[in-house]
């Protein structure tokens, strides 16, 4: 499966099903520039157990100030809809995939 665009429009249709996890991000941060690579190869580890949407905080700042997004990146685990985990910073991909089997 592709990795997402989120917008405030349609983040709640693309996080409703299933276990999704969000990258909150800027295209200004070194950190998320960092991340993105590591959340391609998750996608293709994990990409038909597991949705990765990116929501740009810049353009979607109602998204990121309902989950109290502060710093980026911060990645949540939604399940059906609802927060389960969160993340904050770079994290390796193995801590990632554990995050998400939690919830799978």
């Amino acid at each position: 499966m592709a990795i997402t665009h989120a917008t405030d429009q349609n983040f709640t249709a693309e996080t409703n099903e299933g276990v999704v996890l969000v990258d909150f991000w800027a295209p200004w941060c070194g950190p998320c520039k960092m991340i993105a690579p590591v959340l391609e190869e998750l996608d293709s580890d994990m990409g038909d157990k597991v949705k990765i949407v990116k929501l740009d905080v810049d353009e979607n700042q109602e998204t990121a100030g309902k989950f109290g997004v502060m710093s980026i990146p911060t990645l949540l685990v939604m399940k059906n809809g609802e927060q389960v985990d969160k993340i904050v910073g770079f994290q390796p991909k193995e801590a990632l995939a554990e995050a998400l089997n939690k919830h799978l």
